[in-house]
């Protein structure tokens, strides 16, 4: 049962005068202390009835919110806990609210690395303990996908906030391909995540070009405060990913439809969890597999997913997408025969 704003009031209020062993609280004290609160935090000045007290007394005794207080009537007039270390503040948590909370620190967890939530790590730490020695023995029931090792985590709350203020920054960097690192002033617009790798969006000051760069092939970064700054007028972040699977659009790239066979039994999997969003059912074959359409640009990304099923998809169309996944595939499979000769 949800308590508003003025009764958590009145009830921490309450629960102030109990704990205070100095003084003997008649049913009037209570009322005055909860008048004087309220004009106090809410501005009412309409004072607190003797039976809006009483029910919070009752409410408070009660169960529905877990507090179970021990409020006991002495001299038939004064009120007090019985047991003197008592206080709604330090009420147990019951079994949901450890479930939620175990759940939200967890969810908290995943935005490691931005500044405005190392302020709370030590605050989730807590939480995380508490939790825990709560719990006593049992097991996390939620576990979300990380890699604490991965390179580059460590300037994502400096690249955020180079967005934020619009400063260009100096950049160090070598992609997969180039033999040495290549320096470069970048204006930085969006850090994206896929698959436990993040991602900034920007352009070079030297082009024009819209550009994805790893945050673990950063070698070093330096902001630029001082440096004039282009603003994005080179995609729009709402919809740049609509027609994407995974991080890698070039410039002009247009959605094509993709066509492809899956078999009987990686097809509940796939319907499931379709590729993309645009994933439609063209055809139930009677043996079971079926044929599907997604419409997106043909990617490194779409390829590895494709990849992925191995010999469980065949892909129809387009022609080049048919034609670069059966070279691929007929290189792999080339390895594993000359390694058995």
């Amino acid at each position: 049962m949800p308590a508003n704003r003025n009764a958590l009031i009145r009830y921490k209020t309450i629960d102030n005068c109990l704990r205070n062993p100095y003084r003997r609280w008649t049913l009037e004290d209570l009322m005055d202390a909860c008048s004087d609160a309220l004009y106090e935090y809410e501005g009412i000045d309409k004072g607190i009835s003797k039976r809006t007290v009483q029910m919070d007394i009752q409410m408070m005794r009660s169960e529905k919110l877990g507090y179970n207080a021990p409020i006991v009537v002495y001299e038939n007039k004064y009120y007090k806990y019985e047991d003197p270390e008592y206080s709604i503040t330090q009420t147990p948590l019951n079994e949901q609210d450890l479930k939620t909370m175990s759940e939200a620190v967890e969810v908290l967890r995943q935005f490691k690395g931005f500044s405005h939530f190392k302020e709370m790590s030590d605050i989730i730490n807590r939480l995380e303990d508490h939790v825990a020695s709560a719990r006593m023995k049992t097991t996390p029931v939620i576990d979300f996908e990380k890699n604490e090792s991965l390179k580059g985590l460590d300037y994502l709350d400096t690249i955020y906030h180079a967005i934020v203020n619009e400063h260009p920054i100096r950049l160090k960097y070598r992609s997969f391909k180039a033999r040495s690192a290549n320096s470069f002033i970048f204006y930085p617009y969006l850090l994206k995540e896929y698959r436990n790798r993040w991602f900034v969006y920007g352009v070079r000051k030297s082009g024009r070009i819209l550009q994805n760069l790893a945050l673990d092939r950063i070698q070093s970064l330096e902001v630029l405060p001082q440096e004039h700054y282009i603003r994005n007028t080179f995609f729009d972040p709402n919809t740049f990913f609509d027609d994407l699977v995974g991080v890698t659009k070039n410039s002009g790239s247009k959605a094509e439809k993709v066509g492809f066979k899956v078999k009987a039994d990686e097809a509940p999997y796939i319907i499931t969890k379709p590729i993309h969003r645009s994933q439609q059912l063209i055809e139930r074959l009677t043996d079971g597999s079926i044929i599907l359409e997604i419409e997106v640009v043909v990617n490194h990304e779409l390829e590895r997913v494709f990849f992925g099923y191995a010999d469980g998809i065949q892909i129809l169309y387009p022609k080049t997408l048919v034609e670069l996944m059966g070279k691929k595939l007929k290189r792999a499979a080339e390895q594993y025969t000359t390694n058995s000769e």
